[in-house]
C-alpha cells in the first residue's frame, strides 16, 4: 500500500489518497468510496480486494476537511457509531463529490492505469457513487447499499456512466417504501442494472460485520467484479 495527496478543486488544500497496485499493468482504475468510518481497515481489505482482482484501487480520505486520517472501526463500540454519525451529518457531499471528481482525472493519469475509472461507494457513499454516475465521467459505477437514494431518483436520466446497484431487502436505513421509489425511478434505465438480496441488511458485504452474509456478499461481489472487467477492462 501506499499514499498520494491530490489538490482539492476549490484550492482550499489537498487529500491524502491510498493507493493498492495489481501485479499486472496496464490496469483500469476503481475509486473506492469510503463508508462512514472512513479509511479504515475493512476499505483496506477491499483496497487488497480490488488488487487482487487485477484493478488499481485508489480510496480518497473523504472526511478530510473536518478531519484528516479519520479512522474508525464500527465493531469497536458505540463511540466509533457516533463519531462516525457526527462526520456523517458534517459531511459536505457537493465538496465531496468534487474530490471524488479530483480523483478520477488522477486515476486516469496514474502511472500503470489504462486510463478507464470506475467508482465503487458503500453505505452513504454508495449514494455518492448514485451521485458519480450522474455528475462525473466515470466508466461505470457501483453502489453498494446506498441511503437515501430515493430523493436521487430525479437524477437517473442524467446518468453519463452506467451504474450497478446493490440493494439490501430488509436495509434498517432504506425501508420497503424507500426501495420501491428507488426501483421505480430506475426502472427502464438502459444505464442501471438493480439487484436486491433477500433477508439481508445494510452492510451485508462487509466482512466480519454485524449484518455479514457470504452468500449474498459473494453473489453482489461477484456481480461487480463482471461489470467491473466489461467496464473499465
Amino acid at each position: 500500500m501506499a499514499e498520494i495527496q491530490i489538490a482539492a478543486q476549490d484550492g482550499s488544500g489537498s487529500f491524502d489518497c491510498l493507493i493498492v497496485t495489481p501485479k499486472t499493468q496496464p490496469a483500469g482504475v476503481v475509486v473506492l468510496i469510503q463508508e462512514i468510518f472512513g479509511v479504515n481497515s475493512a476499505m483496506r481489505s477491499l483496497s487488497d480486494w480490488v488488487a487482487d482482482m487485477g484493478f488499481i484501487a485508489i480510496t480518497p480520505d473523504l472526511f478530510w476537511r473536518q478531519q484528516p486520517g479519520v479512522v474508525l472501526e464500527p465493531d469497536e463500540g458505540q463511540a466509533q457509531w457516533e463519531q462516525a454519525f457526527k462526520f456523517m451529518n458534517g459531511f459536505d457531499q457537493h465538496k465531496g463529490l468534487e474530490d471524488i471528481v479530483a480523483t478520477i482525472a488522477v486515476g486516469r493519469k496514474l502511472p500503470g492505469s489504462n486510463g478507464k475509472v470506475a467508482t465503487v461507494g458503500f453505505c452513504l457513499r454508495g449514494r455518492m457513487a448514485f451521485k458519480a454516475a450522474a455528475h462525473t465521467d466515470a466508466d461505470c459505477n457501483v453502489s453498494y447499499y446506498g441511503v437515501g437514494l430515493d430523493g436521487l431518483v430525479s437524477e437517473a436520466p442524467s446518468f453519463r456512466g452506467p451504474l450497478l446497484m446493490h440493494i439490501a431487502e430488509k436495509d434498517k436505513f432504506v425501508p420497503a417504501e424507500a426501495q420501491a421509489a428507488i426501483l421505480a425511478g430506475v426502472k427502464g434505465n438502459p444505464k442501471v442494472t438493480a439487484h436486491v438480496y433477500p433477508g439481508v441488511d445494510h452492510a451485508f458485504a462487509r466482512m466480519g460485520g454485524h449484518s455479514w452474509d457470504a452468500r449474498a456478499a459473494t453473489i453482489a461481489n461477484g456481480r461487480t467484479a463482471e461489470f467491473l472487467v466489461e467496464h473499465i477492462g
